[in-house]
């Protein structure tokens, strides 16, 4: 009996199998992701993937892993956080890492014939992975803004903080743009959304809680009446709440 066309058979099929596996390429091995990695990240996610291929999921087991080190908060806290780094280099790191999260927002934006988003989930982390970020990216602008100023407790320095510290919750508020949104989501994602604002938006109200609050209050009123989800609506009163309490220890 010849064994030959079975044995190139089977070994075409492992090729095969091979070059499916490495088709999309993540260094999920590696501890952390630095922004060369993020670079090649958005790249694959956002031009490599075909319109009828899914993308990697919370989901699927095979892919999960991806999403989790796309989205990992390490990866720029492992850098921000340290103090033993020059506050410019940090400071450089961190809007490098925010230039390249506007770019990780393009990549779940999908949706169904229904208009609903095919990753609601995985959307969401990735904005959440820009509040995190973009916590201690202001701080360290504002700090920096702070070691370099004759005097920083002058007008002119005090108006370019909270200047900074308003965009900040500008930014903040995109997300509670989301609840506009709200049918789009899964109720896994719209739980996921709510606990986003527990989190993100009471460590903003804690690192500044003298800020000015006015058009997050106001969006709060808006979002409240307009969605249906009890866990929103929990979250947006206990968000309000903080600020309101913040704002009386005056």
């Amino acid at each position: 009996m010849n064994r030959t066309k079975p044995v190139v058979i089977a070994i075409f099929c492992l090729i095969v199998i091979n070059c499916k596996e490495e088709k999309h390429a993540f260094p999920t091995e590696k501890r952390f992701w630095d922004i060369q990695d993020y670079r090649a990240a958005n790249l694959e996610l956002n031009y490599d993937y075909e319109s009828d291929e899914k993308l990697p999921s919370f989901d699927d087991p095979q892919t999960r892993i991806i999403v989790e080190k796309l989205v990992d908060h390490e990866n720029y806290k492992v850098v921000l956080e340290d103090k033993e780094l020059g506050i410019k280099y940090r400071n450089e790191v961190a809007q490098k890492f925010f230039s390249q999260w506007k770019d990780m927002n393009k990549i779940y934006q999908a949706t169904d014939l229904k208009d609903n988003y095919l990753y609601d989930k995985e959307q969401l982390a990735v904005f959440e992975f820009g509040l995190g970020l973009q916590l201690l990216y202001f701080k360290l602008g504002n700090d920096q803004i702070i070691e370099r100023a004759d005097d920083p407790n002058s007008k002119l320095i005090i108006n370019k903080i909270n200047s900074n510290i308003g965009t900040l919750i500008d930014n903040f508020n995109i997300y509670l743009d989301k609840i506009n949104e709200e049918k789009a989501y899964s109720e896994e994602g719209k739980k996921m959304l709510a606990k986003g604002i527990d989190k993100y938006f009471t460590d903003l109200v804690e690192l500044y809680p003298k800020a000015n609050y006015g058009n997050m209050l106001k969006k709060i009123n808006l979002m409240y009446d307009k969605s249906n989800s009890e866990e929103i609506k929990t979250s947006l009163t206990k968000l309000k709440e903080l600020i309101i309490s913040k704002k009386t220890q005056d």
